[in-house]
């Protein structure tokens, strides 16, 4: 593993240890505050927390800005192709960003820290499945892993009679949505500044949730000031760090390997779930983790033919 390799996938890491204990947080936020409340609150929050990283990134880079600006000029067309593909990059993510975290934060509401944790891991699966609709080829060992995740996910969230519990319902079509996200965050990554993308992205998931929550919930600045920890971190850490983490560690790093790692959110949320809601796991749901857990890991297995 070379030393880039080594250092996108520490920050992918770190992203899915903040993520992992960001699961306590938004079920703590939903105390005192609606999920679409929360959502938009700390989005909007994320996207402040980035405004100024970005001036001090542009003032880092303005020592060989010189020679930059004149070929800018000389390129006008270029920077507007430019421009145009950072509005779409931030758009296409922040509709997406918007769509899973809402599912998320509804769902987080009916069913436990832990379940809905290792449930959005399920995107680990889905995207090299998603994949397959852009031509990219997916090995035997990714049908295993499916096997192995359907199995899991059965064990972890079935209750008598084949029904499948409201919360983790919503949380798994949230698992869908975030695979789209990673599999567009690596379109994008390469093309346009990651940071600037993730504050777009900030603004247009605060701004819909924030008009949500207007429409279908009552929000009150007293809830949100009582909520202000759980929503500092979902603000600050989950989306400012997180997020940019995400869309600058996934750059020029294989979607699958990347989805791998921040997979690993679901085992810190477990953790997490367990030392600080002290929410315990029946020895069916724990077999259901571990599955799932073999089912990350089988489906990122070398293909032997292909190697």
């Amino acid at each position: 593993m070379n030393r880039f390799v080594l250092r996108q996938s520490l920050l992918l890491f770190l992203t899915a240890v903040i993520w992992g204990v960001a699961f306590v947080a938004q079920s703590a936020g939903m105390d005192y505050v609606g999920p679409f409340t929360y959502n938009g609150v700390r989005c909007i929050l994320g996207g402040l927390v980035l405004i100024p990283c970005i001036a001090l990134l542009d003032r880092l880079r303005a020592g060989g800005a010189d020679s930059a600006k004149k070929e800018c000029a000389a390129d006008e067309e270029g920077v507007k192709r430019e421009r145009r593909r950072l509005l779409a990059g931030g758009l296409c993510c922040g509709l997406l960003l918007f769509a899973a975290s809402s599912f998320q934060q509804v769902g987080i509401q009916y069913t436990t820290v832990g379940k809905a944790g290792f449930i959005t891991a399920m995107y680990i699966l889905l995207v090299p499945i998603l994949g397959l609709f852009a031509h990219k080829k997916v090995g035997a060992q990714v049908w295993l892993g499916v096997v192995f995740g359907v199995c899991g996910l059965y064990l972890l969230c079935m209750k008598e009679g084949l029904r499948l519990e409201r919360g983790d319902a919503l949380v798994l079509v949230c698992a869908v949505i975030f695979s789209l996200h990673i599999l567009v965050v690596d379109y994008f990554s390469p093309r346009v500044d990651g940071v600037r993308m993730s504050c777009i992205q900030f603004w247009v998931c605060g701004i819909l949730s924030l008009l949500c929550s207007l429409a279908l919930e009552d929000p009150v600045p007293g809830d949100i000031l009582a909520a202000w920890k759980p929503i500092c971190y979902g603000g600050i850490m989950s989306c400012g760090v997180a997020y940019t983490l995400q869309i600058v560690g996934q750059r020029d790093m294989n979607p699958t390997v990347a989805s791998l790692i921040l997979s690993l959110e679901s085992v810190v949320s477990a953790v997490a779930g367990f030392l600080i809601l002290h929410q315990a796991m029946s020895v069916r749901e724990l077999s259901g983790c571990v599955m799932m857990a073999a089912a990350i890991v089988s489906a990122q297995l070398p293909d032997r033919n292909r190697a």
